[in-house]
């Protein structure tokens, strides 16, 4: 299966990919995971990409398109993958589907969440973590940022028939059994 997962900040996406990456037997493909993994690794797109970085601006599309279509060239990754992270924007998908051939991906699943709950979580999470600076106002900004950004993928996808929505709140095997559930039908 050829699966992206999505959703905002809080709502379990990492706890959710690992879990179904092991049952499914599929790579789970993060963008923080390949920018790490160019940097420590000194490639010449990690390279590129902490020009960027190191100057506190965004990597452009064509360094991170060209991590994923590497990434995905990967054996592992031949009967399947799961991305998390990627695509961000309409103009990643269309640089997607080119990468993969015309043949697109199975499904999106995109993990729903209460606003209120997932501050919740996230306030929780920074204080556990010590990160002072994450507070319920950038928390807040986040989310319409990351809400705002998505909307025109969501919908994207739910044109094609590819968008699965999951509601992401409730215990971990509660979501992971709606996930699976949703991908069999």
């Amino acid at each position: 299966m050829r699966l992206l997962i999505m959703g905002p900040p809080g709502a379990g996406k990492g706890t959710q990919a690992a879990i179904l990456c092991d049952r499914i037997g599929i790579p789970h493909i993060s963008t923080g995971d390949l920018f790490r993994a160019n940097l420590a690794q000194g490639t010449p797109l990690g390279q590129e990409a902490k020009k960027y970085m190191d100057a506190g601006e965004y990597v452009p599309d064509s360094v991170t398109n060209g991590m994923v279509r590497e990434r995905l060239k990967s054996q592992d990754s031949a009967n399947g993958f799961l991305l998390d992270g990627y695509p961000r924007t309409v103009a990643q998908v269309a640089e997607l589907d080119g990468m993969l051939g015309g043949k697109g991906l199975d499904k999106v699943i995109e993990l729903t969440a209460d606003t209120d709950e997932v501050v919740a979580r996230l306030i929780n999470r920074a204080a556990e973590q010590g990160r002072a600076d994450d507070t319920e106002e950038i928390i807040r900004h986040r989310l319409d940022v990351y809400t705002e950004q998505t909307a025109p993928l969501t919908a994207l996808y739910a044109s094609r028939g590819q968008l699965i929505k999951v509601d992401g709140l409730g215990s971990v095997e509660e979501v992971t059994a709606r996930i699976s559930d949703a991908l069999s039908k």
